[in-house]
């Protein structure tokens, strides 16, 4: 590797911190984050006495898990598109390609803020949850290697897929557009309530998104071995987990790089004004 690509990523880690910081210390940021979340575990706390078909669990506990690994999905691909898109109506994507090596610097540092961020807010609900809701176990290796490789897994497969997205949207007032499949995903991935009481039409799709995944994983690693029997065939299918989470990572960085320097290249000063006054006929 070159020095000069050297320090690009060196350039990426420093912006990504800052970034990490400012969204840490930011109010709205925080809000943003924390308010939906926080109505999600205490709608959970509620279902603590509601139990599934005779599970040793309540139906609380059983989805505290999936909220997990709802939010890393969520968080991966909904904070690339939003950076991507609010980067491209104020200039600073536009200033990022006019400097040498500045378009790798952007990305590594957007790339790397979102999974900190997203990372430290899993790690804070797993902290919420443990003590809130029984029957969640996380006192053994296994469990901490399985929760480990999971949200590891999940972060490298939404980070390229919100990076994607966000590259054919040209506007922050189109994020509905990914906003509203994504929660049409929560829906029908078994979230907050086990896809097997859904159709079997309905499980199949919800099978085809990482959002499932991902809440399958979480709940293998902090649900007690008996709660498998919940789920698709009785078992946690973590090799099926791992390889749909890694068909999705590997198919979208495919995809991410040449949207991505598409997108660079249709960047220009006209551009960023036309959709700032987009903007502002909207307001």
């Amino acid at each position: 590797m070159s020095t000069n690509t050297l320090h690009e990523y060196r350039t990426g880690w420093k912006r990504a911190l800052i970034q990490t910081k400012i969204s840490l210390t930011s109010p709205g940021d925080l809000l943003g984050f924390l308010m939906p979340t926080a109505i999600a575990v205490v709608v959970l706390l509620f279902m603590q006495k509601a139990d599934f078909e005779g599970a040793p669990v309540s139906l609380g506990s059983m989805n505290m898990p999936s909220l997990i690994g709802m939010n890393v999905v969520f968080g991966g691909i909904m904070g690339m598109v939003g950076s991507l898109a609010m980067d491209r109506t104020n200039g600073t994507l536009l200033r990022a390609k006019s400097m040498p090596g500045g378009m790798t610097g952007y990305l590594v540092g957007h790339l790397a803020s979102t999974a900190i961020f997203t990372t430290i807010m899993a790690l804070v609900l797993l902290l919420v949850g443990l003590p809130l809701f029984d029957g969640l176990e996380f006192d053994s290796p296994d469990r901490w290697l399985i929760f480990i490789s999971v949200l590891l897994m999940g972060i490298v497969a939404t980070l390229p897929i919100g990076a994607v997205l966000g590259a054919l949207l040209d506007n922050p007032r189109n994020m509905g557009l990914v906003m509203f499949p994504i929660m049409g995903m929560v829906a029908i991935s078994g979230i907050f309530y086990p896809i097997t009481a859904l159709p079997t039409w309905l499980q199949g799709i919800g099978q085809a998104f990482p959002m499932y995944w991902m809440g399958l994983g979480m709940r293998h690693a902090l649900l007690p071995d008996s709660m498998a029997a919940v789920e698709i065939g009785g078992e946690w299918r973590t090799v099926t987990m791992f390889a749909v989470l890694a068909v999705w990572a590997v198919v979208s960085m495919a995809l991410a790089p040449r949207l991505l320097r598409r997108m660079s290249r249709r960047e220009s000063g006209s551009a960023v004004a036309a959709r700032r006054a987009d903007m502002q006929r909207d307001w």
